[in-house]
């Protein structure tokens, strides 16, 4: 158990040396105690090939240690200076059309190209010599925002032959390759591995296998980037590596790449998400306009502390209107204080703002900091300040398992993507839906990996598995809680094919799939009793027993109290029926919060939430707009 800290991210190579040792101070005085520096510096560090300059990061360093600061020093890797590109023109990424992207913004490099990943091993093991046990340093950031831009997929001639050798690897021979990916369709067969060309530029869709093992290997090549700083750094340093992972970034899989770090930190712009990435309803845009969506930042909350293990951080919490989205509101006074501890509750060790001072130049100079350019407080100081005083007065929060978990695959994520057969099909969007109707129950949740144990969950829901192993398939039948699997669970094999006997194929669960619709935005299959399936509805036979029906008369939910499957993508009203049911089933506490009300528990705490923009009353309490409220946990008559 440990006491929950803020931060701030900081650039001093921005600003004239003259007020470090003032913004060091005032960090310090606000109640911050980590500060993140040097992810975009490597031009500063190294301005010509093997010519270092670290004196200016030196004192940096000394600087923010002596005002009381704990640095997070970063990798530079996200922002290779132009000399780079001298050495090694052909690291540049390229997209899916065909087009190589140029220098002048940043995360300018393929993660294939072989001579830039020796580099970036360079710099990682100069900077991990010079500060692996330095005093001021507690932590290294690798790199920044594996993905953003999307930069996890790279059409490179480098991306073509790392592929070709990765499928070499995994088929051994190219028969095996064109069995698996039946090839004998559309007369698709290779001769030789040296034949098979990346699946882009076809004149119409591609092979779906084909894709999905780029997908894999694209991935593959993210966690390989990542191992090479990991490895580089931790023969010099023994403080804790992370990663600033993004939201609803699927490109690569945050799970493999965890396991070689010690924390998963993520980038929270609450505001930004729900008006660029969301697929929210104009008028949930419009109510929650300056708040963000109710659920969005703890789902991420809650997949990245599993991708840590349990340990994870904020790295970059939005503290006023971005720069970045097609719109971009300030918050609701007292949303910076909301999503802090709400972060706080979900289990995080640090929560860091960014930025400390706005930037007067370059891309992000709309981006604002807790300070305004001309270094006066902006709205968010107050807040941040506030936080850090609630917290010195509180013990340490200490996290407890959730009754509900929630299975999260980003292999069935690439899958869906590939074969969406409906145009407003996701797998995220689907999965976030059976989040948001955990949460609108008042339930605190778990997001897991396909591989993580489920014992002691009294709830467990796999929504969208399409590749679905058989180790999991067991686990979940042999469950002594409830289990709600589907639509597309099992739907796919690794191979990309549709599995025989068909899906979901679980043991004890007497159903299969006969075949699939995807429905356009204004159709609607009504379920007996209120809710409708939208976007997706499957026709099921077999012996399972109907839990809910649609109106229709075929079979929506269909199975046991222990293991059931959904035939469809429910809305709002059809989400809440079967979470109510499988509570019940459970003897779980299930409420019906009102709008934009949240809660989270710790083991000490209910944290209350209040997203709405107007006081809401619940349960004898009175919430304002942006109200954060906790209260110990009543003890139940066995003393729970």
């Amino acid at each position: 158990m440990m006491t929950p800290e803020l931060g701030v991210c900081y650039y001093p190579e921005h600003w004239d040396e003259a007020v470090w040792k003032v913004d060091a101070q005032r960090m310090a005085e606000c109640g911050l105690t980590w500060v993140r520096i040097g992810e975009f510096a490597w031009s500063q560090l190294e301005p010509e090939p093997d010519r270092m300059e670290f004196d200016w990061l030196d004192r940096a360093l000394d600087i923010l240690g002596s005002a009381g600061l704990k640095v997070i020093l970063g990798t530079p890797t996200a922002t290779p200076p132009r000399w780079m590109l001298d050495k090694w023109p052909d690291m540049l990424p390229v997209g899916e059309d065909g087009r190589m992207r140029r220098f002048g913004s940043r995360r300018h490099y393929c993660f294939s190209h072989r001579g830039y990943l020796s580099e970036c091993r360079r710099i990682a093991e100069l900077l991990g010599r010079r500060y692996g046990q330095h005093p001021y340093v507690h932590a290294w950031q690798i790199d920044n925002e594996y993905g953003c831009h999307d930069t996890a997929l790279s059409y490179s001639d480098s991306a073509l032959e790392g592929f070709r050798i990765w499928l070499q690897q995994r088929y051994q021979s190219i028969s095996a390759l064109n069995r698996a990916w039946g090839n004998a369709f559309w007369s698709m067969d290779y001769d030789s591995f040296d034949q098979i060309e990346l699946p882009n530029l076809t004149v119409t869709e591609p092979n779906p296998a084909h894709t999905v093992d780029f997908r894999r290997f694209s991935s593959d090549q993210v966690v390989a980037f990542n191992k090479v700083q990991v490895d580089a750094l931790r023969p010099l340093t023994d403080r804790p590596l992370l990663h600033n992972y993004m939201g609803r970034q699927l490109g690569f899989d945050h799970f493999r790449t965890g396991r070689d770090l010690d924390i998963a930190g993520w980038d929270s712009y609450p505001i930004g998400f729900l008006s660029d990435r969301l697929d929210a309803s104009e008028s949930d845009k419009l109510r929650f306009l300056r708040q963000g969506d109710p659920d969005c930042q703890a789902f991420h909350h809650d997949l990245y502390r599993a991708v840590g293990d349990g340990r994870w951080w904020v790295m970059e919490q939005q503290p006023g209107p971005v720069n970045w989205a097609p719109w971009n509101p300030a918050p609701l006074p007292g949303m910076v204080r909301l999503w802090t501890w709400e972060a706080l509750a979900h289990g995080a060790e640090a929560v860091c703002y960014f930025r400390w001072r706005q930037a007067p130049f370059g891309q992000e100079q709309n981006h604002a900091g807790l300070l305004r350019p001309d270094g006066a407080p902006a709205e968010a100081l107050a807040e941040a300040k506030k936080v850090a005083e609630e917290l010195s007065e509180l013990d340490p929060l200490q996290p407890i398992q959730a009754p509900v978990a929630l299975i999260f695959d980003y292999e069935s994520a690439w899958v869906i993507d590939t074969q969406p057969q409906g145009a407003d099909f996701s797998y995220f969007g689907l999965v976030f839906d059976a989040y948001r109707a955990l949460r609108r129950a008042g339930l605190s949740v778990d997001i897991l990996s396909p591989d993580a144990a489920l014992d002691s969950y009294r709830l467990v829901l796999a929504p969208g598995l399409a590749v679905f192993g058989q180790n999991l398939k067991a686990r979940l039948a042999e469950h002594s809680g409830t289990v709600i699997l589907g639509p597309r669970t099992g739907s796919r094999t690794p191979n990309v094919s549709i599995p025989l006997p068909l899906p979901p194929a679980v043991p004890g669960l007497d159903c299969q799939v006969d075949f699939v619709e995807s429905l356009p935005p204004a159709s609607r299959i009504p379920l007996e009793g209120g809710g409708s399936f939208i976007r997706w509805a499957e026709s099921i036979s077999g012996a399972a027993s109907a839990i809910i029906r649609t109106e229709s008369g075929h079979p929506a939910l269909a199975g046991s109290q222990s293991l059931a499957y959904l035939a469809g993508w429910p809305d709002h009203g059809g989400w809440d029926r079967i979470i109510h049911w499988a509570c019940e089933s459970q003897g779980l506490e299930a409420h019906s919060l009102p709008q934009g009300l949240r809660m989270r528990d710790t083991a000490q705490y209910q944290f209350v939430f209040n997203y709405s923009p107007e006081t809401t009353e619940w349960n004898g309490l009175r919430i304002p707009p942006a109200g954060v409220m906790r209260h110990p946990h009543r003890q139940k008559a066995d003393g729970t």
